[in-house]
């Protein structure tokens, strides 16, 4: 599933494409058709990104709302427009550019109130200028959830996938385990304006790099990472690799269903936290 740097890329595409323009709207696969016949020959107002939620204001006639989910995604081209190809639910047409939207969870035309009501079930987002740490961290400190479940619920923290969930808590030499409560408001705030920096320049490269200078390919002498998510990273998918660090192997277990990646000699279990069991 696309992280939130991924979205804040295509709202700031879309908005300079779009924006203060007249487009045209359709739904090839006719999923879409109604909504985007009220929309048709409209003037796109805004366009926001709010952690994996992407918004098109059209003004009073409404927001269309978009989740990628694990298999959606946009395919940008340029006019005259390609024959559609593929299940494309929503196909929007500017001045010179267009964009096909396939197989998202959602694609929804919602009122201004509905659209509301989605980004209040947010938590703040590290990309959003308007974004409150305090929020998040209000969440964090009551709970005795594992904090790496905690950065995956999208209520406490908006954008983070398990890729920066995996990397920020490296960094921050954090056990993913540690219960929220026991994670100090200095940690919190260090965490968070990790997570700022770290999404920000995923925003800037279109795909995310963790690893500090000192540990790129080019200084160890090591193979760079290859891995169709691109990027360098310190533990994610790299399950039993050397830490780039200390040299530990690096574990891999489950939690809620999703890949943990962590360094047991890097992020050390503290406040009695077991670590959890290495899988495979």
């Amino acid at each position: 599933m696309p992280e939130g740097h991924t979205l804040h890329r295509l709202a700031l595409l879309h908005r300079r494409r779009y924006v203060g323009g007249t487009v045209r709207l359709s739904s090839p696969q006719g999923r879409f058709a109604v909504e985007a016949a009220r929309l048709d020959g409209r003037t796109l107002t805004a366009v926001e990104a709010y952690g994996k939620h992407l918004f098109h204001h059209y003004g009073p006639h409404g927001t269309v709302h978009v989740h990628l989910g694990l298999y959606g995604g946009f395919t940008e081209f340029t006019l005259p427009e390609p024959e559609p190809v593929g299940a494309v639910r929503m196909r929007l047409l500017g001045r010179s550019h267009g964009t096909d939207l396939r197989g998202p969870t959602r694609c929804e035309l919602l009122t201004e109130a509905e659209a509301d009501a989605v980004r209040d079930r947010l938590g703040p987002d590290p990309l959003r200028d308007d974004a409150d740490p305090e929020r998040g961290y209000a969440r964090v400190s009551r709970s005795r959830t594992a904090l790496a479940a905690l950065l995956m619920d999208q209520s406490v923290v908006a954008g983070v996938g398990n890729v920066y969930r995996a990397e920020v808590l490296f960094r921050q030499g954090i056990p993913p385990l540690l219960p929220g409560r026991s994670l100090d408001r200095a940690r919190w705030d260090a965490l968070w304006a990790d997570l700022v920096s770290l999404m920000r320049d995923g925003v800037r490269a279109g795909r995310i790099d963790t690893v500090a200078y000192e540990h790129h390919p080019e200084v160890t002498g090591r193979a760079p990472r290859e891995d169709r998510h691109g990027g360098e990273v310190y533990v994610y998918r790299r399950t039993g690799q050397p830490c780039l660090v200390c040299g530990t192997p690096v574990a891999h277990s489950e939690l809620a269903g999703r890949n943990l990646y962590w360094c047991p000699a890097c992020q050390p279990a503290d406040h009695g936290v077991a670590s959890p069991s290495p899988g495979a």
